[in-house]
């Protein structure tokens, strides 16, 4: 039988039949359901459960202690914080059976989801979206680069692609980036866009 290319430790469960990619790695006590869809070179720290029907994509970081239910699909390049929480019902009862109430919640390329962040289902998070530790977002649209801080979430400022906070314009309505230089511009409110590379466009490799 040929090894997986991916890693398991040993005390966790993969129920097949799932997609894994290649290089993916699965540390300690996790749970993989049937169904799911882990993509290529991921890390799923510790105590991690991905639920039947998840989708995640490449090169996704989930830290420890993050559960992932039906409903979630999480796009290439996401960092999950430790013990960042997701939501599938919005009025769960344990007396009423809701499974075919699960709303969708969509976790956009490249997004940063701090520790102890709760997002509720319904939302999606736009790409390069960064949501602070302890944040609550509730159902909506979180725009592309966003900061996103309290409770519940309110954007307090931008961050580049690089993750730092972009510093207030200039006189033509431009924001750059310590780190990389690349200048972005919020070209009408609340959408700001990368003026040096496209937002579909993974980063360069001397970046990563």
């Amino acid at each position: 039988m040929d090894k997986p290319a991916y890693f398991v430790h040993p005390s966790s469960y993969v129920d097949e039949p799932c997609q894994i990619g290649e290089g993916t790695k699965i540390w300690h006590f996790s749970h993989v359901m049937q169904g799911a869809h882990i993509g290529t070179g991921c890390i799923l720290g510790q105590n991690v459960h991905v639920a039947s029907g998840v989708i995640i994509g490449n090169n996704v970081k989930i830290q420890n202690n993050v559960s992932l239910y039906e409903g979630v699909e999480i796009e290439d390049d996401v960092f999950c914080g430790p013990s960042c929480v997701f939501t599938n019902i919005n009025n769960p009862r344990a007396q009423i059976v809701r499974r075919h109430m699960y709303a969708r919640t969509l976790v956009r390329r490249g997004a940063s989801i701090g520790a102890n962040a709760t997002i509720v289902c319904g939302s999606t998070i736009g790409r390069y979206a960064f949501i602070g530790a302890g944040a609550v977002v509730t159902r909506g649209q979180v725009p592309d680069y966003a900061l996103m801080v309290g409770v519940p979430a309110v954007r307090k400022g931008w961050m580049s692609r690089h993750g730092y906070l972009l510093a207030y314009p200039d006189a033509e309505g431009v924001m750059v980036c310590p780190e990389s230089g690349w200048r972005y511009k919020e070209i009408e409110p609340d959408l700001l866009r990368c003026l040096d590379w496209d937002e579909d466009r993974p980063l360069p490799e001397a970046s990563v």
